[in-house]
């Protein structure tokens, strides 16, 4: 079977079971799940963190202070001059180390739920990992 026969196929097989033709959204343009209001980091590593919010196109919100392992801080998005629907992610910069985004984007909605993402490791190789 050709690949030409075969990506018929497939389409085909996409409109019989969806009756519609069409791409999936993209990333950038669906609202990313789950829908919160703010967002919290909580500083599992071995080093000072601080961190800010992004969006996708790369606009960023004030830093938070500076603070230690075990310590977490909480950034309400009604704080900042984001408008609801906008999708973000924290950004976090370590003392004498990276910067490094959160693993996933949420989306801003005015629910007063809140997403967690934990910073572990050490200033040259870690994560911030949004908690499911």
């Amino acid at each position: 079977m050709t690949v030409h026969r075969f990506r018929a196929i497939a389409l085909t097989a996409t409109v019989l079971t969806t009756g519609a033709v069409g791409l999936a959204a993209s990333p950038a343009q669906a609202q990313a799940v789950p829908c919160v209001q703010k967002i919290a980091v909580v500083n599992n590593g071995g080093f000072v963190i601080n961190f800010q919010l992004t969006t996708r196109d790369g606009q960023l919100s004030a830093p938070t202070d500076n603070y230690p392992i075990n310590q977490w801080r909480l950034v309400d998005l009604a704080s900042t001059p984001f408008t609801e629907g906008i999708d973000v992610r924290p950004l976090v910069h370590a003392q004498a180390g990276d910067d490094v985004p959160g693993n996933v984007f949420v989306s801003y909605c005015s629910n007063g739920q809140t997403a967690t993402y934990t910073a572990s490791g050490t200033t040259l190789d870690y994560s911030v990992t949004l908690l499911t």
